[in-house]
């Protein structure tokens, strides 16, 4: 089916700026961009709203009451559906520690399963988040679960999680080849959940082009005479993930973040939990039980829990405590992220060729308001 969009401001997140514009939009993909009358099965009058690639997110665990660690099909499209009308359109579900690695293997195979119908957004891989990390920055992950990197292990959960793949791990942590073995297999990285000191932080930068998960959170804390990993992931080109949600990142450290990195290496994720669009109550994430007041969970020790964040809020959040327009602050919801787990080609900008993922918004200031939302070329339902 071809559907032509009229009358519209397409975002371009290289100039992050956009321009007045026709999309035409054939089965699952982009066709053109630019000004022509080509024959459509349906035309769709945008009236001057602004298009946006639909949001791409690579660090989520979950939200609408379920995990993706022991999520059934149904969960994961219940949860699919719940992403799509958010705006993310496009996400890595990521698996946080778990009690074994066959169980993590099995939750892989069940995203797997749905992944070419999942009734909503798009699962561009798995990411794992879980396992490998650093005890001493564990955060909600239960200590029981952690295990130091292990290459067997690793080759059975890249049989099952197949690619695109990314991994978070302390690496720091790594005497078997971990890393460069995962490497080898197609994997992007990430460091994280670590206590890495700069030099270590920089080597894994400099060898394995890791990118730098929640920067700031599950780090050792910035000081002036020991950098550690965030000054290497803020004096690099590396990528790094925020969440920007005002609790995890204060306002002010966002903005600093946002100065050192800018919008093509700041990737913004949600790191949401089962939580996420649910009421404030008892919930559990990575074998740690957890609650929920006011929308912030934190375990019982009073570490946080991953988020209640949707990326639409995250957009808007990044815009205002950085103080820069919506138009930058969107590129690190959608091409940078894409970019930083190598799924560009696919997702991440209104381009020919990409998939039709496409959110039709107005813009008031730095706030959005979405009129509809296509993923994959199919409109969707976003009442």
């Amino acid at each position: 089916m071809k559907i032509l969009i009229k009358n519209s401001y397409i975002y371009d997140p290289y100039g992050e700026c956009f321009h007045a514009g026709d999309l035409l939009i054939d089965g699952d993909r982009i066709s053109a961009v630019g000004r022509f009358e080509p024959d459509a099965d349906l035309t769709l009058d945008a009236e001057g709203a602004f298009l946006l690639p639909g949001f791409v997110d690579v660090h989520t665990h979950g939200r609408d009451g379920y995990d993706f660690t022991d999520a059934d099909e149904t969960a994961m499209r219940v949860m699919a559906q719940g992403y799509l009308k958010n705006g993310t359109t496009t996400l890595m579900p990521t698996l946080a520690s778990a009690p074994s690695v066959e169980a993590l293997a099995g939750a892989s195979d069940i995203i797997n399963s749905v992944k070419k119908n999942t009734g909503g957004a798009n699962f561009a891989g798995v990411h794992l988040e879980g396992r490998y990390l650093n005890p001493e920055k564990r955060g909600a992950h239960a200590p029981e679960m952690l295990a130091e990197p292990n290459i067997e292990e690793l080759d059975v959960l890249m049989d099952h999680m197949g690619l695109p793949c990314h991994i978070t791990a302390a690496l720091e942590l790594d005497k078997c080849g971990f890393a460069e073995h995962a490497k080898e297999r197609g994997a992007t990285l990430g460091l994280g959940h670590t206590a890495a000191t700069y030099a270590q932080a920089l080597e894994c930068y400099e060898k394995y082009g890791v990118n730098f998960t929640h920067t700031w959170n599950a780090m050792p804390p910035l000081h002036h005479r020991g950098g550690g990993a965030v000054t290497a992931g803020l004096c690099t080109g590396a990528y790094c993930e925020l969440i920007c949600d005002g609790i995890h990142i204060a306002p002010d450290v966002v903005r600093l973040t946002y100065n050192a990195k800018g919008s093509n290496r700041l990737v913004l994720i949600t790191d949401s939990m089962s939580a996420t669009g649910m009421p404030d109550g008892d919930y559990s994430i990575a074998g740690e039980a957890c609650t929920v007041v006011d929308g912030i969970a934190r375990t019982g020790n009073g570490a946080l829990a991953g988020s209640t964040l949707d990326m639409k809020r995250a957009v808007e959040n990044l815009a205002e405590f950085a103080g820069i327009p919506l138009s930058s602050a969107l590129r690190c919801a959608t091409l940078t992220p894409a970019e930083a787990v190598g799924i560009d080609g696919e997702v991440g900008s209104l381009e020919p060729g990409k998939r039709a993922d496409i959110i039709m918004a107005r813009i008031n200031g730095k706030k959005l308001c979405f009129e509809k939302i296509i993923c994959g070329g199919v409109p969707a339902d976003i009442n």
